[in-house]
């Protein structure tokens, strides 16, 4: 019988991953102002045309942009982080699902424990059972 685990994937920084990431982050903060600064446009355009009351279009459009400035607000965090990150440090990337083989005899806490896959520059170099 197979079963669906977890297994955690980190990636070791280096100079190319440290320098990948800042650009994400950097992307998606500049993506997040992009979207505030349209949000602010499309509520002018709406309470223009709209005949809904003012208070209640600027209220939902305010609670849009306040959720993208806090996401604003953690990249800013993140690219703080990344620059005190030690290159050779490991960093968790992300958590995928396994096949694992269970069979009659199998011992259980190998087969639930914590499995680790470890990449550096896109290469996996280790993976720890």
């Amino acid at each position: 019988m197979k079963i669906i685990t977890k297994v955690i994937v980190k990636q070791v920084v280096t100079e190319k991953s440290k320098e990948t990431l800042q650009t994400n982050f950097y992307n998606h903060k500049m993506r997040l102002e992009q979207e505030c600064q349209q949000l602010l446009f499309e509520q002018r355009k709406f309470e223009n045309k709209s005949r809904a009351s003012k208070q209640d279009v600027s209220h939902r459009f305010q609670q849009e942009i306040n959720n993208r400035k806090e996401k604003i607000k953690l990249a800013d965090f993140k690219l703080e982080q990344l620059e005190m990150l030690e290159l050779g440090s490991e960093i968790t990337e992300k958590e995928v699902e396994a096949l694992v083989e269970v069979s009659e005899g199998s011992h259980w806490d190998e087969i639930i424990g914590e499995k680790t896959i470890i990449i550096k520059d896109n290469v996996v170099i280790r993976i720890d059972e």
